[in-house]
């Protein structure tokens, strides 16, 4: 589709990756894929820095942790090279001994770095680290002020295991940035990754003795606002909360729902102050009612909107915290992926909504690059 304007979406799966592509209308898809097949892949991240250039995460049952990269949208991947080692302290150190290294066992979340340094990435992983390649992913260094935090002894495995699954770069800050760990909560720093401290304050726990702790918070995912990044939105085992002062604190507001339990967040660059969740029965994981849901979240009236209850899709479906993403497109194109390897998409922020006929492996992660329209 060289020279035309497209939409392109991307899928990781529980058996590779693919690339879907669309006109302006968004209705009509072509499928691509699978790419890497076999290979679980838990995060497809398109660099917006460089237009064509895809990134992907794919955790191999035989090889390990892998990573690729695309420079033509999708069509054809080269394998770049992953972080190796995590130094996770797995065991007490005798006298004279530091962190034990571990092998990472796999590659949550690609985060390309910002405009003004258009060679770095961020990787997080299992366990519980973050990782930097100043030399688009040649070689990795380990960012040591995260990985070595005071209170990592007080961390503990989801049960997606020890994941550093989102990171989020200020756009007007070039010096913060912020992580999200399961099951620690969330982290920032202020001085480019060098030093980082909690930001969980108002977060309950129910599952621990201590209902606030510093850290211990079950974070699912969050994501910043697209026009002030102050304010996040955050998918928590314990709610749906927002934060106004950069997330030096936060309030639930999911409460007024039926259940606020869930594990996806997205947010779309031409609906600022808005956010959107897809709730899920807390003890099955899978959606109420029989059918999807997606609701938005809106500053202003300060309540949820449904956008879809179960019209679009029949049946109980999961999302894994990565699986929902919106274009920069006006209105927004709204896309959730399932457990069960459904894709319904929404061209126009929840109005109307399809279900792709093509049935993927288990979805893990859904991202867009509708740069082609908004450049």
């Amino acid at each position: 589709m060289a020279g035309t304007k497209t939409v392109r979406v991307y899928l990781g799966t529980r058996k590779g990756i693919y690339a879907l592509e669309s006109d302006k209308a968004r209705k009509k898809w072509k499928v691509r894929g699978p790419y890497q097949p076999g290979g679980d892949t838990f995060h497809v991240a398109p660099d917006p820095r460089a237009p064509g250039h895809v990134y992907a995460g794919v955790n191999n049952a035989y090889w390990g942790p892998m990573m690729f990269r695309s420079k033509n949208h999708g069509r054809t991947w080269t394998e770049i090279a992953p972080p190796l080692m995590s130094l996770q302290n797995s065991r007490k150190p005798t006298m004279g001994e530091g962190a034990v290294p571990a092998p990472i066992q796999a590659i949550w979340h690609i985060e390309p770095g910002p405009a003004s340094e258009p060679k770095t990435l961020f990787v997080g992983v299992d366990p519980y680290s973050l990782y930097r390649s100043d030399d688009s992913g040649a070689s990795w260094q380990p960012v040591p002020g995260l990985n070595d935090h005071p209170t990592k002894a007080e961390w503990n495995p989801g049960n997606g295991g020890p994941c550093l699954h989102t990171i989020l770069l200020d756009p007007t800050r070039p010096s913060r940035m912020y992580v999200g760990i399961s099951a620690a909560g969330t982290f920032r720093s202020d001085n480019g990754g060098e030093s980082w401290r909690p930001t969980n304050k108002g977060v309950l726990v129910d599952f621990l003795p201590n209902k606030e702790p510093v850290v211990g918070q079950c974070v699912h995912k969050v994501v910043l606002d697209p026009a002030n990044p102050d304010t996040a939105y955050r998918q928590d085992h314990n709610g749906i909360h927002v934060s106004h002062d950069g997330m030096e604190s936060w309030k639930r507001v999911g409460k007024v729902l039926k259940s606020d339990f869930g594990f996806v967040v997205a947010a779309a660059p031409t609906r600022p102050g808005s956010a959107y969740f897809v709730p899920l029965q807390g003890e099955s994981r899978t959606t109420w009612g029989g059918g999807l849901e997606v609701y938005r979240w809106d500053e202003k009236p300060h309540k949820f909107t449904p956008l879809i209850r179960g019209r679009a899709a029949r049946g109980d479906f999961g999302t894994h915290r990565e699986g929902i993403a919106a274009d920069a497109l006006d209105p927004p194109g709204i896309y959730v992926g399932t457990t069960t390897g459904q894709l319904v998409a929404s061209p126009d922020e929840g109005r109307s909504w399809i279900e792709l006929p093509y049935h993927f492996p288990a979805i893990h992660s859904v991202s867009v690059d509708s740069g082609d329209f908004v450049r």
